[in-house]
């Protein structure tokens, strides 16, 4: 898609941008939720989820909720705030930078995908205790809608051609195309930073296929783990209930709550795995030089690398079940190694698919990626 409804448009995402980075502040000062059982109540922040991973010895797993839901979130609408903002009112400074920045964050930045692990701790959590939500939670929820919204009106072409350098492809036969901004500059630039948004240019990412193909059995190996182990136990009474992926599912499917059933087997055992094997063929069919589906291909990739954060919500499912339900005796929710083993899925696929370049495919067979040469795609 080289042009949509949203190009040349900067004061929408800039007014849906700003209205969610006010309506998140509120998230962090007021409580997302109270949750009472038997008699006792305790409220829900959207830190605690963090303090209570950390407390509970599991400090890998509470730093990466930190990150990708109070952090990143943060700096993500800030940043894209200034830029858009300095756009509209004719701001100077590195704005280049900082929108590399930005582009380089998104990914990480999960407020939607940590709303819906809300959704889902609250539907297991409402079996067990009463839970009203709070107006930190309410200011969550319309944030993450504000965000949705504004990123519906952003186009990152509209940013960079505001930003606009002089095109160096036309100084040398051999060009560059910059992977942030896409500008074209000319060859004997290798090596050297972007003039538009200073990331280091190469013709293709260094050791794209080595990088890929470790990380790709890295996770392969985690992915047993992830799914074996339990990734939290629940003690009620006394008595202690260890709970895997696949057995999560199957309680939101005997509360009747198939939506969620869905979204989570989906997100959290298909997609992993799917990224994965997708992430395999294409290697093979590299290592092969195969010219089959060279589009089918380039598109798959696309389509994992845009909802392979979505794996995430398991973890922020996990991590408000144990800040929500801390009752004693009554009521305690624990994290499991399984859910360490699970993340680390996550985050390795996720880095497998930004280090895998797909020009690489299409330099394997000896043809271009701007033509239609695949008959079967």
């Amino acid at each position: 898609m080289l042009a949509g409804p949203a190009t040349g448009r900067v004061t929408a995402p800039l007014a849906l941008t700003f209205a969610a980075l006010l309506l998140l502040l509120p998230a962090l000062i007021w409580p997302l939720g109270t949750v009472a059982s038997l008699g006792a109540q305790r409220q829900t922040w959207l830190e605690t989820g963090v303090s209570a991973l950390w407390n509970g010895g599991f400090r890998s797993l509470a730093t990466l909720v930190g990150l990708f839901s109070v952090a990143l979130p943060y700096v993500y609408l800030g940043l894209l705030t200034w830029v858009l903002g300095s756009l509209r009112f004719g701001l100077g400074g590195p704005l280049g930078t900082l929108f590399r920045w930005v582009k380089y964050v998104r990914p990480w930045m999960m407020i939607e995908v940590y709303l819906v692990g809300c959704f889902v701790a609250y539907s297991r959590i409402k079996v067990v205790a009463t839970i009203e939500i709070g107006a930190g939670g309410w200011c969550l929820l319309a944030a993450s809608l504000a965000f949705l919204l504004a990123l519906t009106q952003l186009d990152e072409r509209t940013v960079w051609a505001a930003l606009s350098v002089e095109d160096a492809g036309k100084r040398g036969t051999q060009t560059i195309a910059c992977t942030v901004c896409d500008l074209i500059v000319a060859g004997t630039e290798e090596g050297r930073t972007c003039p538009r948004c200073a990331a280091k240019l190469h013709v293709r990412k260094p050791d794209a296929i080595k990088r890929t193909a470790a990380l790709v059995i890295a996770g392969f190996l985690l992915y047993v783990p992830a799914n074996v182990l339990p990734v939290l136990t629940t003690v009620r009474l006394g008595r202690a209930e260890e709970n895997t992926i696949l057995s999560g599912v199957l309680e939101l499917i005997q509360n009747d709550l198939w939506p969620l059933a869905i979204i989570v087997f989906v997100a959290s055992i298909i997609l992993p795995l799917l990224k994965l094997c997708g992430l395999t063929w294409m290697l093979l069919a590299t290592y092969r030089r195969s010219g089959r589906l060279l589009v089918g291909r380039t598109r798959f990739y696309r389509m994992i690398d845009l909802v392979g954060r979505w794996s995430n919500i398991d973890v922020f499912t996990v991590s408000v079940l144990i800040a929500a339900l801390r009752f004693g005796a009554l009521t305690e929710v624990h994290a499991g190694d399984g859910l360490v083993a699970f993340a680390a899925v996550v985050v390795i696929t996720m880095v497998a698919t930004s280090v895998f370049d797909t020009r690489l495919m299409w330099d394997a067979c000896g043809r271009e990626p701007g033509r239609r040469h695949d008959r079967n795609a």
